[in-house]
């Protein structure tokens, strides 16, 4: 039996066992008596309107019927746009996510109408029907994935935003996919796009990968700079002052856990003095001043990671008037103080309640919400770090529990490595209630391996 046959005797059950006639009906849904005469009688399609208002004069939900309408009008009919778009855009405030999935599906072998889906993805995306949006994308990168269109690396690179979450290893697949495209989007998109991965890989600790794409914003960037000035393309999110800054800072941070410290501090020095920026106007002035806010402290961070302990002082004064740069600035003292064996807990007392996770943010916009994440696994770790070496066992395998808990939830390969030799080398000094706590979240890890998500080669 054809669905559409089966909306047709859905409505005539419904009407029979209601006792309910054709022009009472009508009334309820506002729908002509004789185009509905001509609907059950099959010789009027039904549209999508109409079967809006059917579906609520039965007292049905919203959509009720869409699944079937799909084969109706689309599959066993040829699609025209005229029902399509509606259709989709109707699912989309509905949340229909299969009709959209089998709908969009069904029209790939017709590619005049792939322009059409992607500027309703656009639409859709800008409508905050993210969800929505992202099938329509993963469609059109389907249809086009021979193609090498400017299209074709929007549409990764729509997914590659769409698809970042707190799963780190879903991340890094995504990450990497979406990798190979960046150089293809207009000009426009392509500064957001690389610093995105840069954050992305930053979260990941990859590096190698940091410092790459760093170098590559640098010079794009500032070539644009040279030959426009503040002029931006009108996609581009940010000031071109900051993607220059930006690439500065993270040449310096990769180095900085490259342990390189000398070449660390030398671009520190690059977003510091910004007299190369021709005439700032009050949106670079912005940029220009958090930047060297955030010189002033790295400075401090990379000479106390180098070794110079004498200036943690000037360092905490630092971030006492700077709310924004607390969290940054404990991550790396709590390291220091277990590298060189300084005391902190003054630090840690003054500053207690910043070890409760939350959202990091600048004058300039929110902090990268997945490097926020993997910087928090490695705090509450390391804190442990700190109590475990000055024998007090119950706090220190109790951060390092509570790291282990985080990092299960982001799936961070290397926090639960960490976590997991930690509690091992710690497991005689640990309480029955903590060890059962343990053996809890490793079946978890037991669990995550077993779906092949757990620890992965890039954290190894």
């Amino acid at each position: 039996m054809e669905p559409a046959t089966m909306i047709r005797e859905e409505l005539e059950e419904y009407l029979t066992r209601e006792n309910m006639s054709i022009n009472h009906f009508a009334e309820v849904t506002k729908i002509n008596a004789g185009t509905l005469s001509n609907i059950l009688n099959g010789n009027r399609p039904i549209a999508l309107q109409q079967l809006d208002r059917i579906t609520s004069g039965m007292g049905l939900t919203d959509g009720y019927y869409y699944d079937l309408y799909v084969d109706e009008c689309f599959f066993h009919a040829a699609p025209d746009w005229r029902r399509l778009g509606p259709f989709l855009h109707r699912c989309a405030e509905l949340n229909k996510l299969e009709c959209i999935e089998q709908t969009t599906r069904l029209m790939m072998d017709n590619l005049s109408y792939i322009p059409l889906l992607f500027n309703m993805a656009e639409q859709l995306l800008h409508a905050g029907k993210s969800k929505s949006a992202a099938l329509l994308y993963e469609c059109i990168a389907e249809s086009e994935k021979m193609q090498h269109s400017e299209r074709l690396a929007l549409c990764h690179y729509r997914l590659f935003t769409l698809g970042i979450s707190k799963d780190q290893n879903r991340n890094l697949l995504i990450a990497a996919q979406f990798e190979s495209f960046v150089d293809r989007l207009d000009e426009c998109y392509q500064f957001d796009a690389i610093n995105d991965l840069i954050n992305a890989f930053a979260a990941l600790r990859r590096w190698d990968k940091v410092r790459e794409l760093a170098e590559k914003l640098k010079v794009k960037a500032t070539i644009h700079y040279e030959l426009n000035g503040r002029m931006k393309p009108e996609e581009t999110k940010k000031q071109i002052v900051f993607y220059i800054m930006y690439a500065y800072l993270e040449l310096g941070e990769a180095y900085f856990y490259f342990e390189n410290y000398e070449s660390a501090l030398h671009f520190v020095s690059l977003y510091a003095d910004c007299n190369w920026v021709k005439e700032p106007n009050a949106d670079e002035m912005i940029i220009i001043h958090q930047f060297q806010d955030w010189a002033e402290g790295n400075r401090y961070m990379y000479q106390l990671m180098a070794g110079k302990v004498e200036v943690l002082p000037n360092y905490v004064e630092y971030i006492s008037t700077r709310e924004n740069e607390i969290f940054s600035a404990l991550c790396e003292i709590v390291i220091a103080a277990n590298r060189f064996d300084i005391n902190i807990d003054f630090v840690l007392d003054q500053y207690k309640s910043h070890f409760m996770y939350q959202e990091q943010s600048s004058r300039i916009g929110k902090i990268n919400e997945q490097y926020t994440d993997d910087r928090y696994v490695s705090l509450l770790a390391d804190l442990g770090i700190y109590y475990l070496k000055k024998k007090d066992y119950e706090r220190g395998l109790g951060s390092v529990l509570d790291s282990f808990a985080f990092a299960i939830e982001i799936r961070s390969g290397y926090g639960m490595l960490k976590c997991a030799g930690l509690f091992e080398q710690y497991r005689s000094f640990a309480s029955d209630a903590a060890i059962h706590q343990y053996k809890i979240y490793m079946g978890e890890v037991q669990k995550l391996n077993e779906k092949k998500i757990g620890f992965t080669g890039s954290y190894m």
